[in-house]
């Protein structure tokens, strides 16, 4: 039994090396203007003409804006973290190579089986999206045809819809296709809506600036009529915990940006383009989301912005461009890395082999395309998407996570992982443990060593380790006091308890930025680690510590699924898994000179035990 959960344990935290010289089948094609556009498209969406007035409305008041810039700082954070990785390993996958790479293969295979559904889902509702807003612009004319003709009456009316989305379908199945048909020319298309989508609120924001009125940026209590919940009027009507509640709401606004990651494999220059895009996109949006959310509450009282159209007549008369254009780019955004992460996956035999092929003449990956394009047109067909869309929120908190994690792992440990056969390690066993002082002494790295060894190496992942499950301790209490701490009437036990907690996190996290780091070779590193990781750490378990409990039962329905595959295929088919066998085999037949070719181990694989 102890080898059996020993083998396992090799087989969960097996991972990927760095590749010093990056291969692909996939053509390169994608500079730098081509990746800001996918990353200002896939985040720019319909959210700028809905989220600011609902968030205004429900939540923050004018304080919207700076719900935006604490969002924006958090995701700019998670966005350093991607930046990095992407010049270090440009490959398609994204989150999961990543974590592939740092983490292990078990949590790689979470994060992206995770994305897939993410992806998917995310696809199936833009579509929908899109289409119900042009069925709204013809009165609804599609919607009461289907209902008349193809009326559903499913079990569960609240997961399905009453009618077949044909026109969502077809439109995400006539993407698939274009998509398959070449990079280039998908990501040229999206560049032309992007633009479009950019101009309508550029042009919005120029237009307002003219009719705004600072008074509107405090509005007293008496103004707000008796039947409309607006707090108590001001710059923070809801206070301050209705701004950092605004906050959390608005950093789905920025989710998107990841897409950029997934195409390092087709990117021309990916060490300089992908940390480039990634920056200006997200500089633009926030620059976008800002300004528009500024002019918006400064045009119009926070309190009557719950309409479905809360602008005033020039953006209501621009709107629909802008939406369309935004719907254009959502859908391409969410459905170009879709595939991508699925054919990493493939390409590591973590999903099925078939899945990872690629085109000879376009050089993409047609099966993956058609087949995940396939599942989005059917849950934008017959799902309701409301229901399931908080899901993919999971799956992006969990990557961006893993990947702030990463850095630290990366940086921190004592060499770059160099093979796939991760051997456990024990800072007891080895000679370099053996340290002229103090453990203190040690650990505080009294002697400024600049050079990491096992011990520090070790350290460093106790310490990382240590400060991740405080700070989802930590966040998880906010749940449970969240009303007595912003209220300042938080029990004693509470306080001490929160203190004691704030006091050893703080002390791990400088215990670690004190600890030696390995230099890596990279165009591009996040500033300020370990500081900038956690912080991304912080905000994203704080958001997925405030997610439903349907949601985190989903996630699990999800997850068995994905078990059954990889512990029936995966597990023994990975690349990984193939390359300890085929060196076992290797170091065994080394003196006749009689080895098995890789082909035929994958055809014969041998059961872990």
């Amino acid at each position: 039994m102890k080898n059996v959960m020993f083998a396992l344990w090799r087989s969960f935290s097996r991972r990927k090396p760095i590749e010093k010289n990056q291969s692909t089948r996939l053509k390169k094609c994608l500079g730098t203007t081509e990746l800001t556009a996918l990353g200002i498209g896939s985040t720019l969406g319909i959210g700028i003409y809905v989220i600011i007035g609902t968030v205004a409305y429900k939540q923050a008041g004018p304080s919207v804006v700076l719900s935006f810039i604490i969002a924006a700082i958090s995701s700019i954070f998670a966005g350093l973290c991607y930046a990095e990785f992407g010049a270090l390993v440009p490959k398609a996958g994204s989150a999961y190579v990543y974590s592939y790479i740092c983490v292990g293969e078990l949590m790689a295979f979470i994060i992206g089986w995770n994305l897939i559904l993410e992806y998917i889902i995310g696809a199936a509702s833009v579509a929908r999206g899109y289409s119900n807003y042009l069925d709204g612009i013809f009165d609804n004319k599609i919607q009461n045809f289907f209902k008349k003709t193809l009326h559903l009456e499913l079990p569960h009316t609240k997961w399905f819809s009453d009618y077949p989305d044909l026109f969502a379908f077809s439109l995400t199945m006539i993407l698939s296709v274009v998509l398959s048909f070449g990079v280039k020319e998908s990501t040229q298309f999206n560049l032309i809506f992007t633009a479009i989508n950019f101009f309508v609120v550029f042009y919005c924001v120029i237009v307002g600036s003219f009719k705004i009125n600072f008074h509107n940026w405090n509005i007293s209590k008496d103004e707000i009529p008796a039947d409309v919940d607006g707090g108590k009027g001001g710059f923070f009507p809801f206070g301050i915990k209705g701004m950092i509640s605004g906050a959390a709401t608005c950093f789905y606004s920025f989710v998107g940006f990841d897409a950029i990651a997934t195409t390092g494999e087709e990117v021309l220059d990916p060490q300089r383009s992908l940390p480039i895009s990634i920056i200006l996109s997200l500089t633009a949006v926030t620059i976008a989301y800002c300004a528009v959310s500024s002019v918006q509450t400064l045009m119009w009282p926070y309190w009557d912005q719950n309409h479905g159209a809360p602008l005033p007549y020039v953006f209501e008369q621009l709107s629909p461009l802008g939406a369309l254009a935004g719907l254009s780019t959502s859908l391409i955004g969410a459905m170009f890395p879709m595939p991508r992460i699925i054919y990493a996956m493939a390409d590591d035999r973590l999903l099925f082999r078939f899945l990872s092929r690629i085109n000879q003449r376009f050089k993409t990956p047609v099966v993956a395309t058609i087949i995940s394009g396939f599942l989005a047109a059917l849950m934008a067909t017959f799902f309701n998407i409301d229901e399931l869309a908080e899901m993919m929120s999971i799956g992006t908190l969990l990557a961006y996570t893993l990947v702030a994690i990463s850095v630290l792992i990366l940086r921190y440990q004592r060499q770059s992982p160099s093979d796939f056969d991760n051997q456990l390690t024990s800072m007891i066993t080895s000679d370099e443990h053996i340290y002229q002082g103090s453990l203190l002494k040690r650990i505080v790295n009294w002697k400024n060593s600049d050079q990491p060894d096992e011990f520090s190496s070790n350290m460093s992942m106790i310490l990382i380790a240590i400060s991740f499950v405080l700070v989802f301790v930590c966040n998880f209490m906010f749940i449970i006091f969240e009303d007595d701490i912003w209220s300042l009437t938080l029990p004693i036990y509470g306080i001490v308890l929160l203190i004691g907690i704030f006091i050893i996190f703080i002390l791990s996290v400088i215990c670690l930025a004190r600890q030696p780091r390995t230099m890596v070779e990279t165009s591009f590193q996040v500033p300020y680690v370990p500081y900038i990781p956690f912080f991304s750490v912080f905000a994203n378990t704080y958001l997925m510590v405030h997610l439903n409990q349907m949601t985190w039962y989903r996630f699990i329905g999800w997850m068995f699924l994905g078990f059954i595959i990889y512990f029936s295929y995966g597990l023994v088919k990975s690349v990984g898994y193939l390359t300890q066998v085929e060196k076992n085999r290797l170091s065994l037949d080394s003196d006749d000179d009689q080895h098995e070719p890789i082909d035929d181990v994958e055809e014969n694989t041998i059961a872990v035990n």
